[in-house]
């Protein structure tokens, strides 16, 4: 529909002699008085037709009425010349037979065109559980990962494992003492985990191997499920074994982007933005945090990704200048690198504050976190809203059965759906297919705000996906939910009362709102049970 309308926008403009070549753009008003939709070209135009807006709008306006576009009963002008489009709720309909026909794939689009995306997050020191703090950069990158797959990227997740540095001997110390019946190093790590791994941990096996294996399945494990997986777990001291520093050094000499100073080799990365130049190798030999980084970068590349996109904690923000400086002075536009900065998180139970610590050993693992709450509270609370901002979460309220807990909210409306077929078989209530059934008959503003919403969601994913903002696709999923719960509380399907025309279009209405939201639950990596 947005499409034969920009294309009669177009026509009306050219006719009136203006450039028509610009973007038309139209929205869904917020208020359903200034119609389905709106269009602020009378007042982008104004200029270049030496018009008043409003008066630039009649003349569009005008020459619309001549051939007014399929659908539009009403055009009208709102506030300083917006242009209003009100059409016949027939339109919503062929939007519904449209969700029927394409199930999974509606909402899908080409835009990234196959374009090779690697998706790296949580990443983090293997020497401990991951952590509730983890949880929220997990399900942001796995749902990103999602929504550029259902935009037609390649897209493979990456673990980038921080295997090397005094982290790790720190861990393995811990491990052995607490194995020999020692407290660990004053530095060391003291969680209780520490205790319990060191009990599992065989007499004779090195305790740095053994606990970085150990770490790294447990992980593997919960993130699994949390319905997170990886295509590859990169090891950061594999990489350092394999030359491949050197080779970035060569590499980097080569560019003549390096130079010595106090003993020191040093990258000129403020030809390239940064602040000051950064150490790559210390005086005393000892490579610093970013040299490894760029050779890992410099990897990335060279098996063929087009984007890099890495979830960092916000404890990264200020790292994140060098590195794109270091990605440039490789040879790649910086803009092929992305850094998106996952902010933290408050848990809250029982109106205090969760700490998270695990060198102190006041932990909450993922683990303890999915047990407490279930896999979709955790995931679809964790996407509630823009993963740069800080975020509260009242654990409490998240296994409670509420309409104010989101999860509950949206997964009863699937359920809702659901029962319609359950009770139907019950009552022997056939249900007729698609082309048979009247459609015209859905009217109702709870109806049709149904549709609206499933209308609404290509424009949903084409943002979410532009914009690195998968809590668009949850805001969309609670306001359909939202939608659901409306018309199943005003437009009985099964009633006697309901005639079975009016029936049987309504249950086909249901059956694309739950195409709507298996298909926004889907991309949040969150399950749509069909009873609750």
């Amino acid at each position: 529909m947005r499409t034969e309308l920009v294309n009669s926008i177009r026509k009306a403009l050219g006719e009136l002699g203006i450039d028509s070549d610009g973007e038309i753009l139209l929205e869904q008003p917020a208020r359903r008085e200034h119609g389905d939709f709106s269009s602020n070209v009378a007042l982008k135009n104004a200029k270049s037709a030496g018009l008043p807006p409003r008066d630039l709008a009649a003349k569009i306006i005008s020459k619309l009425e001549t051939d007014p576009p399929k659908y539009v009963t009403k055009v009208d002008i709102a506030g300083p010349g917006f242009v209003n489009f009100h059409l016949d709720p027939a339109w919503l309909h062929s939007v519904m037979e449209t969700v029927l026909e394409q199930g999974a794939d509606f909402g899908r689009n080409n835009v990234g065109d196959g374009r090779r995306v690697l998706v790296e997050f949580v990443s983090s020191n293997p020497t401990g559980p991951v952590h509730a703090g983890h949880a929220r950069g997990a399900v942001f990158g796995d749902s990103l990962a999602r929504l550029l797959e259902f935009s037609g990227h390649y897209v493979e997740r990456e673990f980038y494992i921080n295997d090397r540095g005094v982290q790790m001997q720190t861990f393995a110390d811990s491990l052995a003492a607490r194995k020999a019946g020692l407290e660990p190093p004053e530095d060391g790590y003291q969680g209780q985990y520490i205790i319990d791994w060191a009990a599992e941990m065989p007499d004779d096996a090195d305790p740095l191997a053994w606990g970085e294996a150990h770490a790294l399945a447990k992980a593997e494990d919960v993130l699994k499920r949390l319905n997170v997986t990886y295509d590859t777990w990169f090891s950061e001291r594999s990489m350092v074994d394999s030359g491949a520093i050197d080779v970035t050094l060569a590499d980097l000499a080569e560019r003549g982007v390096t130079y010595e100073s106090e003993g020191a080799l040093w990258l000129r990365s403020t030809d390239y933005g940064d602040d000051k130049d950064r150490v790559l190798i210390k005086s005393d030999g000892e490579y610093t945090y970013l040299l490894p980084d760029i050779a890992y970068h410099r990897d990335k590349f060279a098996r063929g990704f087009d984007l890099l996109i890495n979830v960092w904690g916000a404890d990264h923000h200020g790292y994140v200048p060098r590195m794109r400086a270091a990605v440039e002075s490789l040879g790649h536009d910086p803009s092929d690198l992305e850094v998106i900065i996952s902010q933290l998180v408050r848990l809250e139970q029982g109106g205090t504050e969760v700490k998270i610590s695990k060198r102190s050993g006041n932990l909450i693992t993922l683990e303890d976190l999915v047990d407490e709450v279930g896999v979709d509270a955790v995931r679809l609370t964790y996407l509630l809203q823009s993963v740069d901002t800080p975020q509260t979460v009242d654990l409490d309220l998240v296994v409670s059965q509420s309409n104010e807990n989101p999860v509950f909210y949206v997964q009863m409306a699937n359920a809702r759906i659901r029962s319609i077929g359950r009770v139907a078989a019950d009552r022997g209530i056939e249900r007729r297919e698609l082309g048979e059934v009247d459609l015209s008959l859905l009217t109702h503003d709870r109806e049709l705000e149904v549709l609206r919403s499933l209308f609404s969601l290509n424009d949903v994913v084409s943002v979410a996906v532009r914009d690195r903002e998968p809590h668009r696709i949850t805001t969309w999923v609670r306001e359909l939910a939202g939608c659901v719960h409306g018309f199943y509380h005003d437009c009985p399907v099964l009633a006697d009362s309901v005639d079975d025309e009016l029936r049987q279009a309504r249950w086909w209405l249901m059956e694309a709102a739950g195409v709507g939201l298996l298909v926004g639950l889907s991309l949040l990596g969150v399950d749509a049970p069909e009873r609750m």
